[in-house]
């Protein structure tokens, strides 16, 4: 448009024309655009095509807007049929490609013009052409060809949409784009290429082929009128072209574009619901591969055939078939109990009904939809929950343990019964997931319920094993009480049953002719560590080595319940005695015997077994994952937890306690026999070993149960399961070592008790020969000496492999030192001779050897310090001035008797008071005075 303005003419037409006078009357008019470029854009999205194509005719800058790439883009972008990974390729390689011929068109004029080559930098000149002629003679050619064709005829109606070629100037006149055959347009959105700068004529094409098929039918007042239908008489044909028109009708933003959409989304349920009614006409008849299989592709090709897929799970026939009932399991069991027979027969059957109906998904409906796993979410809705539902509640009602059972067996069942079916050709790699993720959605509701219902029966059941097995301990007490006492006050006896205890030793044999007054307790017993096998094993293959425990024949298999209570003891006499002595003799060994039972194997491998069954049930439920899955596998740990409470706390700590109070109860000089070993601190070595079994039960237990299967990490400090465990073996190892502190204490007494009764005065100073003669010796130890090493010996060897070797080695340590001090003190009590002198020296060459035994370096100090003290008691009495010589030397003694300890000994010598004056006028004279 011109910027100049014409004035008028002055004067009359014959007034004189002056050439100059038109520009001289001219005014400059500034000329600028009503709406900005940007609001001029956003005005051109929303208008119909063919308006658009006019609005490019206006000017140059509008045909550059609206032929701008990034408009077409945005159209094919929403229609999803733009690759914007395939046109940078394109781009790219067009790119490369122009390069390329540049290239080479320049080294072909470069040979052509001779001159290739430059002399001094070697660098090759090129040259780019900016204008091809002959490439843009080429191009009028083909446009004056493509512009004298003839306009194709009109096909069906509708004429071809003018669009213009991609390089057109702006005055080229717009062409037409042949009209495609019918079939061919049903694949319209395959051909389209997305290419930078062609977006317009790929648009084009589309716009061609669909726009008058969708604008027909946007008039059409019924579904008779859209041509649609009657270019396309194949249902599938017509499917697809409406699929077409709903993505076409994605990009129509123009004015009325919900009346349009409304038009289309009508006419295709129109459509859809005569498919329906053919697809369910064919399902009724159960033609699979005719009627079904091909009017659910034709509703996949319309629009993902779900209404096809909900008609085919609604309507299935397995919703209507009755395959059992979930109370059988309870009306064919007892009152507490449940059978899971019933259950596993309806599942392999329904298992066997979703495998058939895989084949027949796959032969129905095209790839694409998971029909299975529809099918398989509604059947566990409909089926599997309305089978375990009243089931569970129904056995809740009538006992926790068949409820549990329940729950956990038909969890299992379930579970299995997923893993039998088969996938379907486009249930994917995740189909076993979504089978466990239905079976979730079933079990849900009630693993709550279920895992504080576990945890409750545990406990309840682990409390009342050990109640029950205490009650029958107290009333087997109270028998054995009230059948020994019965003809007698037992007043007197509550106030202090042991101070008549040491008047029924002191008697006669033969007056208790049927009562066993010696220990109860045989010999001491050598037990090595069980292998994880062994205590894993069931109740009656776990035996600890008991048949060593003692020779009584009558002794339990294990320290559990004794007589009527595991039924392995002697049971009580028939008669009760008749004096009031023998009585109760008989009773303090049968509370002696008792204390073998203070604790139990038997139960806490009962209790084990409890948990295990407990656990093994609750872990079923960890495989669901999830939070279900975690508040399962914290229920396993809290069943562990409550098992380690009751059976420490409540089980195992209290026999501890027990125990050392009956050590500190026991006096040695109350016992009748003193055989090999000291009864009570025997037994408590016997309830160490088993606490020790206990001990690695629990640790096999928690290997084998919770690290192993991952219910725990045994790596993780702050793990309750990790810190019970601790604490288990923690309050082990103090009530172990409280009572072999006791045990130390009881073991030093039977060994005073020993070596005042058993060793002889004759002993170490012995009696002269009559007339004179020489005396005979046996050369050896003394019994009293035997008796001492075989008790301690024999202690200490019960508990090798049966406790920490840390415990042991402290264990060792303090009854070697204790046994050094009480042999120590039991020496200055004694008178030794010369003669005896050599008895003496056997007896420290005895206590020496079996102190190697224990491989501790520093006891052996101890005990060489006292075998070299004998040696004084050797020395002639002539020889004074060699023994002041031995008991002033310091060195001799490693510093473990100081001088005037060693003198003290040496006043035990028969003959010091012959001796004291030398021996001490001799110390006087090498500077020591012990005196």
């Amino acid at each position: 448009m011109s910027n100049f303005k014409r004035t008028a003419v002055t004067g009359g037409p014959g007034a004189r024309r002056d050439v100059l006078s038109s520009l001289k009357g001219t005014q400059m008019i500034e000329s600028k655009a009503v709406l900005p470029a940007e609001i001029i854009s956003t005005i051109l999205d929303y208008l119909p095509i063919p308006d658009l194509m006019s609005f490019a005719r206006t000017s140059k800058r509008m045909l550059e807007m609206v032929y701008e790439d990034s408009r077409w883009v945005q159209r094919l972008k929403v229609m999803g049929v733009w690759n914007e990974r395939e046109a940078r390729k394109r781009f790219e390689d067009a790119i490369k490609k122009k390069r390329e011929i540049m290239k080479a068109r320049a080294e072909e004029d470069g040979k052509r013009m001779g001159i290739g080559v430059t002399g001094k930098a070697g660098v090759q000149k090129t040259s780019t052409t900016l204008f091809d002629a002959s490439a843009e003679e080429e191009w009028q050619k083909r446009s004056m060809e493509i512009g004298s064709k003839p306009p194709p005829a009109p096909v069906d109606g509708f004429e071809t949409l003018a669009i213009s070629t991609p390089s057109a100037p702006a005055t080229a006149p717009i062409q037409r784009a042949p009209m495609l055959e019918p079939e061919a347009l049903l694949n319209i959105f395959s051909g389209v290429k997305s290419i930078r700068g062609s977006a317009r004529q790929e648009y084009g094409k589309i716009y061609a082929a669909l726009a008058p098929f969708y604008y027909d039918l946007a008039r059409s007042r019924s579904h008779v009128d859209p041509v649609i239908f009657r270019v396309y008489r194949e249902p599938e044909q017509q499917a697809q072209m409406l699929a077409h028109l709903t993505v076409f009708a994605r990009n129509d933003w123009a004015q009325g574009w919900r009346q349009r959409e409304e038009k289309l989304v009508t006419m295709i349920g129109i459509f859809e619901n005569a498919v329906l009614r053919e697809f369910e006409q064919g399902y009724e008849a159960w033609d699979i591969d005719g009627k079904m299989r091909r009017y659910a592709h034709v509703l996949g090709v319309l629009n993902g055939g779900q209404a096809g897929i909900e008609l085919f799970v609604q309507k299935h026939p397995i919703f209507n078939e009755r395959m059992g009932s979930s109370m059988d399991c309870l009306n064919q069991a007892s009152s507490d109990g449940i059978v899971l027979e019933p259950s596993r027969e309806f599942l392999e059957k329904l298992a066997h009904k979703m495998n058939e109906q895989a084949d027949v998904v796959d032969r129905v409906f095209p790839p694409g939809e998971d029909v299975l796993q529809i099918l398989l979410e509604k059947v566990g809705e409909d089926i599997l929950m309305e089978y375990v539902t009243p089931l569970f509640d129904e056995a809740h009602e009538r006992s926790i343990s068949s409820y549990l059972m329940a729950v956990a067996g038909v969890f299992e069942q379930s579970m299995r019964f997923g893993l039998t079916l088969k996938p379907s050709k486009n249930s994917g790699d995740d189909f076993r997931e979504k089978v466990k993720s239905v079976i979730a959605r079933v079990f849900e509701p009630h693993v709550d319920l279920y895992l504080q219902e576990e945890l409750d029966y545990f406990k309840s059941l682990a409390q009342a094993e050990v109640d029950d097995w205490e009650q029958k301990l107290s009333e087997q007490e109270a028998t054995k009480e009230s059948f020994f006492m019965g003809n007698f006050n037992r007043q007197a006896d509550k106030k202090d049953f042991l101070s008549s205890f040491k008047k029924v030793i002191m008697m006669p044999v033969n007056v208790l002719p049927s009562l066993p007054l010696a220990s109860p307790f045989g010999a001491p017993f050598a037990t090595a560590k069980p292998t994880p096998a062994q205590l894993t094993a069931s109740k009656p293959g776990l035996q600890p080595p008991s048949p060593a425990l003692s020779p009584n024949p009558s002794r339990p298999q294990t320290p559990g319940l004794s007589p009527r209570l595991d039924g392995t003891s002697t049971p009580l006499p028939s008669e009760a005695p008749t004096d009031e002595l023998a009585a109760k003799a008989a009773l303090m060994a049968s509370r002696l015997e008792g204390i073998r039972s203070l604790f139990s194997i038997e139960v806490a491998l009962d209790l084990t077994h409890a948990a295990k069954a407990s656990i093994e049930r609750a872990a079923l439920f960890v495989r669901l994952g999830s939070q279900t899955g975690e508040e399962a596998r914290e229920q396993c740990e809290a069943i562990f937890v409550v098992l380690l409470q009751i059976l420490g706390d409540r089980h195992v700590k209290i026999g501890f306690d027990k125990a050392v109070d009956h050590l500190s109860k026991y006096n040695p000089r109350e016992v009748s026999e003193h055989q090999q070993g000291v009864a009570p601190l025997v037994t408590f070595l016997e309830l160490v070993n088993v606490g020790d079994l206990i001990s690695q039960m629990i640790d096999v237990f928690y290997e084998q149960q919770l690290a192993t299967t991952k219910l725990a990490d045994r790596n993780d400090f702050l793990d309750p399961a990790v810190k019970a465990k601790k604490k288990f073996e923690q309050m082990l190892d103090e009530r172990v070592a409280a009572g072999l502190n006791k045990g130390i204490d009881v073991l030093m007494d039977e060994v005073e008790y020993i070596c005042s009764t058993f060793q002889l005065p004759t002993d170490y100073q012995p009696v002269a020969a009559p007339n004179g003669k020489a005396q005979d010796f046996d050369i050896g130890p003394t019994k009293a000496a035997k008796q001492v090493v075989e008790v301690v010996e024999s202690h200490t060897k019960m508990l090798v492999g049966s406790t920490d070797k840390n415990m042991l080695d402290v264990f060792n340590q303090e009854v070697g030192l204790r046994l050094f001090t009480a042999l120590c003190k039991h020496l200055k009590r004694q008178r030794v001779s010369i003669d005896g002198s050599i008895t003496l020296i056997s007896d420290m060459n005895l206590y020496f050897t079996y102190i190697t035994t224990l491989r501790n370096q520093d006891l052996l100090e101890y005990f060489k310090a006292l075998r070299e003290l004998s040696q004084i008691y050797l020395i002639d009495p002539k020889h004074a001035k060699e023994m002041a010589e031995v008991i002033a030397d310091a060195d001799r003694f490693r510093g473990i008797f100081r001088a005037e300890e060693v003198y003290e000994f040496a006043e035990r010598r028969a003959d010091w008071y012959t001796v004291k004056r030398d021996v001490e006028r001799a110390m006087y004279g090498i500077g020591c005075v012990c005196m």
